[in-house]
């Protein structure tokens, strides 16, 4: 139960920060996805059944405050989060290369789906443009955030971790 109640408290803090607090140190109009840096660190941590759960919660909080269609984030979130609980077998709590480059690839791959969902299919075609200005920008400066995001998240699962260890002994 209490590791339940901290992730929810950790997932609101992400989002009340990508929400509020982000939008005021953007570059340029572009915001780290710190939703992603959350979705992509649980899942790859505790798992696909995890990750798929972290995700469908933090899009369906992106679809409730600023979706214009409910599961439309959901959708994404849940691929990415279970798509990084895949990993999880070779999790290694030391390494800090591969949840960054997981990370890193989960938002390209967020920014592509919007891109092909959002824009594409309205008839806009300009991807170079879109790939210049808005999706390496903000993955670069997602992964800037989550050398300081990922430390604090994985030193978070570790303290849930020890303290069910202790309380199952």
């Amino acid at each position: 139960m209490k590791k339940i109640i901290v992730t929810a408290v950790l997932l609101l803090i992400c989002f009340l920060l990508q929400s509020s607090v982000f939008p005021a140190i953007a570059l340029n109009g572009i915001v780290p996805n710190l939703l992603i840096i959350l979705t992509a660190s649980l899942g790859f941590m505790k798992g696909e059944r995890s990750g798929l759960l972290i995700g469908f919660f933090c899009g369906l909080l992106l679809d409730i405050f600023g979706g214009g269609v409910i599961g439309f984030y959901a959708l994404i979130y849940m691929y990415i989060g279970f798509i990084n609980g895949k990993f999880h077998q070779i999790f290694y709590p030391e390494d800090i290369k591969l949840p960054l480059l997981l990370i890193f690839s989960s938002d390209l791959l967020y920014n592509f789906i919007c891109y092909v969902f959002l824009f594409l299919l309205r008839g806009r075609l300009q991807f170079l443009f879109y790939l210049q200005h808005v999706i390496l920008p903000e993955g670069i400066y997602t992964i800037l955030i989550s050398f300081l995001a990922y430390p604090l998240f994985l030193h978070l699962y570790r303290k849930l971790e020890d303290s069910d260890t202790r309380s199952a002994a």
